[in-house]
């Protein structure tokens, strides 16, 4: 592999005219596919295979026409102070506002005036109107939103306060400020990191190329697809974060070898030969974890991986080729004269040390204490993790300045925090051979469950065969106590259908996200074995060793489990919520942990990878174990420093969002880097090498035989280039028994 890159990159510098004119070609040509796609029509979000899919299936095949994938609206009033929304003049104006959202638009489904849907709080001062439309928030046009949006403001100048919640108005995520912070962070490490402006804007120009690509092609594919509103997100948070550490290992290997007096396309060559190597294998981890998300079976998370692994894989073809052509274009350029000089430094053996060579040599004086004080520490930011609560996130945790969460907050103080996540039982009485009884008996053991406030009477369809029963919890729709209401009206429906035959589901959105947590739950101890043994297997055949891949896979499994319990501890418990802008502490969203599993193992493969390769390569080369590990952090330790800090940066970037998902998962891909990158790599690592001494390089025979040979550490190239024997140089040794 190492020789087809080395070629590859000395093409790509040559070529470099017609290798950037290809990349800003594919940049043009996705840009105009995404300004000319339509806007995306439909975001579906089903859970195959579950309780609350099963009814929702059931809904559109026995009430056709009921729009039960539309979106839906609450207009939320409430009276001033000392008067009550029954009042002559206040009634008029909401009524008024009935009629005015009717005549509204053609897209609507239903208008169900408050007076008549008993929809009045008990004191009074709260009424809501529910809209219906008859289809979902993301087919709803600009005039149909404009409608909703300003049915209220005749109200308001009366003196009513008047809110709309729902999913009708649901808006592409706002990531504010923070994220242009993040990557101007990044910009400023570069420019530490390299000490020259060329080498730093170079992997910023090149990621925001691919990313741009990237999320472009998203946007032109939304449509057809079925692409939600945080996938393109999500793909600049990943594509952005490995792009610019992808160039940045390429460009600081390619200046390495300038300081070693190369000419400038063999440097390119060499440079894309070893660094690419790694950069092929880390992108491959991260790609292979992100496509792995499809074995939960959840559409959109596998949609999700599938573009944000586009990303990735766009970022490597970009730093493989583009990045090496760019390289042709800045010349030595890329590399000040004081860079040059500290360059040629650091590669005398009497240089003075570096800090990665102090700190390595630190670690194999106390290997010990600086195993057991990372161990131990990242053990107690894990202890979170247990109490881990997983749910999805409704309308209570938007930030409070938005109409979605005062008109959330109304219904609470109004009704009861229930109304916001009503439960729609759906009964099937096909099979029974009294219908009516049977629903009747569900109504009657559904208002007998503990925490119900309200259960409405049921709705038959035509044909008679099936009903609706609307439910109204207690609690709010992500407590703890209404996934009990759904749990209890579940086991209830599995006694009633054993005696009538009536099938009974339960369904709604606040069901549908239990079942969805529930899934994700249970996939994550599966997913989360699947990647580890896949670690395993892949450092196994870059290492030739057991002991060391079995150390990274041991390694990634306690930083992912303290970020899991860094993120219980802020969004779930709110220590420190105010900071990060966490307005409302609750579950924690289901499909955070299994997402930042799959990105964190590759983002954890990638500075093992470059840490490692350097020990090996040093030790296989004659240095004794101890010695090699120093010649590991002397030449990978900034690079890998600086990778970490742009990531985190870029991550952190996203914390800034309106979307509490972005938030959510921006925070603990950034901490679980610190803790990967800083805690595992940089302090478990060595410490634990150390103590291994040469045991850590341990293959048996039969297996040293049987794996390939991928040569990430670019043996064969430098034999290639050298001439050397195998026997003499580069070969593979592997401490046999």
């Amino acid at each position: 592999m190492a020789t087809f890159l080395y070629k590859l990159g000395r093409l790509a510098f040559r070529r470099r005219r017609y290798v950037a004119l290809v990349w800003v070609a594919l940049l043009a040509l996705a840009g105009f596919g995404a300004a000319s796609a339509s806007t995306a029509t439909s975001s579906s979000f089903s859970i195959p295979g579950t309780e609350a899919q099963k009814a929702f299936d059931l809904l559109e095949q026995r009430f056709p026409g009921g729009s039960a994938d539309g979106a839906t609206a609450r207009v939320v009033f409430k009276a001033p102070e000392g008067e009550k929304v029954t009042d002559a003049g206040n009634k008029a104006e909401v009524e008024e506002i009935v009629g005015e959202l009717k005549s509204g638009s053609d897209q609507i489904s239903s208008v169900a005036d408050p007076y008549k849907a008993n929809a009045v709080s008990k004191d009074g001062s709260t009424a809501y109107i529910s809209v219906s439309y008859k289809v979902s928030s993301m087919e709803l046009t600009d005039g149909t939103r404009e409608s909703l949006e300003h049915a209220g403001e005749s109200a308001q100048s009366g003196g009513m306060t008047v809110e709309i919640g729902g999913d009708a108005l649901q808006v592409m995520p706002e990531t504010g400020a923070t994220e242009i912070i993040g990557v101007a962070i990044a910009a400023v490490v570069l420019v530490i990191t390299f000490g020259s402006l060329i080498a730093a804007g170079l992997p910023l120009l090149t990621a925001l190329i691919g990313v741009g690509i990237g999320v472009s092609l998203i946007t032109a594919l939304a449509n057809v697809l079925d692409l939600g509103s945080t996938t393109s997100t999500l793909a600049m948070m990943i594509g952005l974060a490995v792009g610019i550490d992808y160039a940045l290992f390429i460009v600081s290997r390619y200046r390495a070898e300038l300081a070693e007096g190369r000419e400038r396309e063999e440097a390119a060559g060499r440079a894309v030969g070893t660094a690419g190597s790694a950069v092929v294998f880390a992108g491959l981890t991260v790609v292979i974890a992100l496509v792995g998300l499809a074995v939960v079976n959840i559409p959109m998370l596998s949609k999700m991986g599938f573009a944000a692994a586009g990303t990735v894989a766009i970022a490597v073809l970009i730093a493989l080729t583009l990045v090496p052509a760019l390289l042709g274009f800045a010349g030595k350029r890329v590399m000040g004269r004081r860079a040059r000089k500290a360059a040629e430094a650091e590669n005398r053996p009497e240089a003075k040390p570096n800090m990665g060579t102090r700190w390595a040599r630190f670690v194999l004086r106390r290997p010990v204490w600086v195993l057991l004080a990372g161990v131990i520490g990242l053990g107690a930011v894990a202890v979170p993790a247990a109490s881990l609560e997983m749910g999805l996130p409704d309308d209570g945790s938007q930030p409070k300045s938005t109409t979605q969460r005062q008109a959330y907050d109304l219904l609470s103080d109004g009704f009861g925090p229930g109304f916001n996540g009503p439960l729609l039982v759906v009964v099937d009485t096909k099979n029974s051979s009294d219908g009516k009884t049977a629903v009747e008996q569900v109504s009657q053991e559904i208002e007998g469950i503990g925490r119900v406030e309200a259960v409405t009477p049921a709705t038959f369809n035509k044909a008679g065969d099936a009903a609706t029963i609307t439910v109204i919890p207690k609690d709010r729709p992500s407590s703890t106590e209404t996934e009990q209401v759904v749990h209890s009206i579940r086991d209830a429906g599995a006694d009633i259908r054993s005696e009538t035959g009536a099938e009974v589901l339960v369904t709604g959105a606040t069901a549908m996200n239990i079942d969805f947590s529930q899934k994700m739950n249970d996939a994550l101890l599966p997913y989360l074995a699947l990647v580890v043994g896949l670690a395993f297997l892949l450092l196994m055949v870059v290492f030739r060793s057991l002991l060391v891949p079995l150390k990274a896979a041991l390694g990634f499994l306690l930083s992912v489990v303290a970020a899991l319990g860094a993120v219980v501890a802020v969004f779930q418990w709110g220590w420190l919520a105010s900071l990060f802008g966490v307005e409302q502490t609750g579950p924690i969203m289901s499909m955070m942990p299994i997402f930042m599993v799959g990105v964190v193992f590759g983002l954890a493969m990638d500075y093992e990878v470059f840490l490692v390769t350097r020990m090996r390569e040093a030790y296989v080369h004659g240095e004794a174990p101890g010695q090699a590990i120093v010649t590991g952090f002397r030449h990978g330790a900034r690079v890998v420093t600086a990778a970490a800090v742009i990531m985190m940066a870029v991550f952190a970037g996203f914390i800034g969002s309106s979307e509490s998902m972005i938030k959510m998962i921006g925070f603990s891909l950034a901490i679980a880097v610190f803790f990967d990158a800083f805690v595992v790599r940089m302090a478990i690592v060595p410490a634990v090498l150390a103590l291994l001494g040469k045991r850590a390089w341990w293959l048996p025979r039969w297996l040293d035989r049987a794996l390939p040979n991928v040569d990430v550490e670019g043996e064969g190239l430098r034999k290639e280039l050298t001439g050397t024997p195998a026997d003499e140089d580069g070969r593979r040794e592997t401490v046999h028994v």
